[in-house]
């Protein structure tokens, strides 16, 4: 894929009733923006639910629904509360601008509209977005790794769980240790201990190819993956294959000596149901982890 079929162009949705107003908005930013349009208030939460634009340009005056009604039912539908809204009017009364921000618009742009200012206000609302999104990936990647941390693991698990809920099918879980490693660290030092890790995770994630699969940093040297519609066979193959995996894999050290590190997997697998919870799920996999170690080490057991 050419890098140019990689860049997705930010998306503006203009809601106005006038034609004259949704052509030369349209014209102002059809070359930096994918646009969509919508004449009343019906059309544009249909539309902001629908494609999650990137921003909302908002007339006020609005025939059935007025641009105060539509934000609000913006702001009360979980598919668009966080898209920012810009009121664009001829008002200029402040009691009409204070109203509009604290129904929990983000700008103002008035009529007639300038060029210059309507791209400005754009652009000014799209930065603070991806300032935004950006500071919240972060919040959810693990820095060492790149791979999603515990935080974002709770948001995917409690997802899978209820898609799960509803269509019956198995979840399972891989929790995953890797093994000595504090001996590990205390013969070749914490530098050498991280890169261990890291080592581990490009293996885990190279490991887990399937769409359903999901995995993150546990915390430590511990490591869990979610694989959603998985059944507990094919659950211990998956598991097998990363405990494999891991085993044939050199971890070199910056003086060239080569090591090697072996892990242990606990595994546990549920139909979601009224007997059972997320936390039982991962508690399972966890006391297996636990036999598994007890065990020996660098192998796979099973919860049931």
């Amino acid at each position: 894929m050419d890098k140019i079929d990689k860049i997705k162009k930010h998306s503006v949705l203009i809601v106005d009733d006038a034609n004259a107003n949704i052509t030369a908005l349209t014209d102002i930013l059809k070359s930096g923006y994918t646009i969509y349009m919508a004449k009343n208030g019906q059309k544009a939460v249909q539309l902001a639910e629908e494609f999650s634009p990137d921003i909302i340009l908002l007339d006020i005056v609005m025939p059935e629904m007025d641009g105060y009604e539509i934000i609000t039912a913006l702001k009360n539908s979980e598919k668009s509360k966080d898209i920012p809204v810009i009121f664009i009017t001829s008002l200029s009364d402040s009691g009409n601008e204070e109203k509009g921000l604290e129904l929990g618009a983000a700008d103002y742009i008035t009529k007639p509209f300038s060029p210059a200012i309507v791209r400005f206000r754009v652009g000014n609302q799209i930065r603070i977005l991806e300032l935004i999104r950006n500071n919240e990936r972060l919040s959810l990647e693990d820095q060492l790794t790149g791979l999603p941390n515990r935080r974002c693991f709770d948001r995917q698990i409690d997802r899978e769980w209820k898609r799960a809920l509803r269509e019956k099918t198995f979840l399972s879980v891989l929790l995953m240790d890797i093994d000595k490693f504090k001996n590990y660290n205390d013969t070749y030092g914490h530098q050498q201990g991280d890169a261990a890790i890291q080592s581990f995770a490009k293996t885990l994630d190279r490991t887990l190819k399937r769409p359903g699969d999901f995995s993150a940093r546990w915390g430590g040297e511990e490591f869990i993956a979610l694989l959603a519609n998985t059944e507990l066979k094919n659950a211990l193959d998956i598991a097998e294959q990363i405990r494999r995996n891991t085993e044939n894999t050199e971890v070199p050290c910056s003086d060239g000596f080569i090591t090697k590190l072996t892990v242990s997997i606990g595994v546990n697998t549920y139909r979601p149901g009224d007997n059972n919870t997320i936390d039982s799920l991962i508690s399972g996999a966890d006391t297996a982890l636990y036999t598994a170690k007890n065990k020996g080490r660098n192998m796979v057991c099973s919860f049931l």
